[in-house]
């Protein structure tokens, strides 16, 4: 909780509503459990004085992704040294 608030905030712990209907909760469930997709937050903004939450499902990453992604970093990091170093006349 932030200490230099007002004393009448809100309790940061306090249940929080899920507007879905029953169905749509199950739905998501099940496929979270069973086929192992990720329920990631898309997008959040206000609406009406309350802060709204767009969700998506999506799969994760294969191996071979991940590492092609870690090599294009490595890639990107050594260039950006070889630039600053360049820039300061080494």
């Amino acid at each position: 909780m932030y200490e230099k608030a007002s004393h009448e905030t809100h309790d940061p712990k306090r249940p929080r509503q899920l507007l879905l209907n029953k169905a749509e909760i199950i739905r998501l469930t099940e496929q979270t459990l069973r086929k192992g997709l990720a329920l990631p937050v898309l997008r959040m903004y206000w609406k009406k004085g309350r802060v709204k939450v767009e969700l998506g499902l999506g799969k994760g990453k294969h191996a071979a992704d991940q590492r092609q992604d870690l090599k294009k970093k490595a890639e990107q990091r050594e260039t950006d040294r070889e630039v600053a170093r360049f820039k300061q006349g080494r």
